[in-house]
């Protein structure tokens, strides 16, 4: 064996990049970002613009995960999914919705950071669900006349599983 066979080959691979700065007059200093993109396709006020956007994006995201639960789905089927997603979107939707309003009315000295307010609102979801149908007009049917239906076996042939066990058992029994 040759001592060249023994060593690791090592590689260099060269990759350009570059820092781009941007003046932050609220903070009253610079935006840095390091980036792969052209000097000539994009302007350092384009790349911050880009990377604002960005991590709004990941904002979202953090906010549909943490609040909403998106990243804890109990299913695998593709519908069910699609319909927790769904869910997760609006439920974002009309709570950013709702914070605008918020926003409005308040004073002006008031800040209301994204994500508190997401624990806000989803902690308030059903009492504002429940305010809301009442200005809608939706009137849910009596509470005993909800329970008595929801409690009925849904389909006469198919017994529950309790049921079905006590049926067995007792068949057992007399055997």
């Amino acid at each position: 064996m040759t001592g060249e066979s023994t060593r690791a080959r090592s590689h260099v691979i060269r990759k350009r990049f570059r820092v781009v700065g941007v003046r932050n007059e609220d903070v009253d200093g610079y935006h840095l970002s390091i980036t792969n993109l052209s000097r000539e396709e994009f302007l350092p006020e384009d790349l911050a613009t880009i990377y604002r956007c960005r991590w709004e994006v990941e904002l979202l995201f953090r906010e549909l995960k943490t609040q909403y639960r998106l990243d804890e789905f109990d299913t695998t089927r593709k519908h069910g999914v699609e319909i927790l997603l769904y869910a997760a979107l609006l439920s974002l939707v009309v709570s950013r919705e709702l914070l605008s309003l918020v926003i409005e009315h308040a004073d002006d000295d008031l800040v209301f950071a994204p994500e508190r307010w997401a624990a806000t609102f989803r902690s308030h979801a059903q009492l504002i669900l429940y305010r809301l149908s009442g200005y809608l007009g939706y009137s849910p049917p009596p509470l005993l006349d909800r329970l008595t239906a929801d409690a009925q076996t849904i389909h006469k042939q198919r017994p529950i599983l309790q049921e079905q066990l006590a049926i067995a058992i007792k068949q057992a029994a007399e055997a």
